[in-house]
């Protein structure tokens, strides 16, 4: 019974670190991206604003995705493979497939991410605001799909989850080119 109640202890303190990292990562992918918004219209001030704003943003980039952006994602990745060795039945079931799936395509949006975090440290890179905007939206489906999808384990339910995030993405699309059109007046 001790050994029991040490594996229910364990589990839910390795839960809850994986929730945790898992919110802290989500913090700095939504804001690393809006940094790389507000980089890049920086790079339409007047030459000494904008290297003033750029210098600023390069030095919060920085110091937000290798504090906080890159240890969040990697304690969540070690604590989310933990919650499988506790629990090795989950590799067996339709939900999980579809939950690693999702975080899997997180953790190539993460490095898509670093990638243009180095090319605008670098000063490289064509991107524009809009299409930033965009990109920032990417992590909030990512963040609506898992937790449904980890939350409504049963096959009928993360099925619904999984509709739910592509309904999300097409508000959030619209939403964007609202938005674009009222910035535009």
């Amino acid at each position: 019974m001790l050994h029991l109640s040490i594996m229910n202890d364990s589990y839910f303190i390795i839960k809850s670190l994986h929730i945790i990292f898992m919110v802290s990562w989500f913090a700095g992918l939504f804001y690393i991206v809006r940094l790389f918004i507000y980089h890049v219209e920086a790079g339409k001030k007047e030459s000494e604003e904008k290297m003033i704003l750029q210098n600023q943003y390069k030095i919060m980039q920085k110091r937000l995705w290798y504090i906080i952006a890159w240890p969040s994602m990697v304690l969540t990745v070690v604590f989310g493979t933990w919650l499988l060795i506790l629990v090795p039945g989950w590799l067996s079931q339709g939900f999980m497939h579809v939950k690693l799936t999702f975080a899997f395509l997180l953790l190539i949006y993460h490095l898509i991410c670093h990638r243009v975090f180095s090319n605008l440290q670098k000063e490289v890179g064509s991107y524009t605001s809009g299409k930033l905007r965009i990109w920032n939206e990417v992590a909030t489906l990512f963040l609506v799909a898992i937790v449904f999808i980890i939350e409504l384990q049963d096959s009928l339910n993360w099925v619904y989850g999984v509709v739910g995030f592509f309904s999300v993405a097409i508000l959030l699309m619209l939403g964007i080119k609202m938005y674009k059109k009222y910035r535009s007046k």
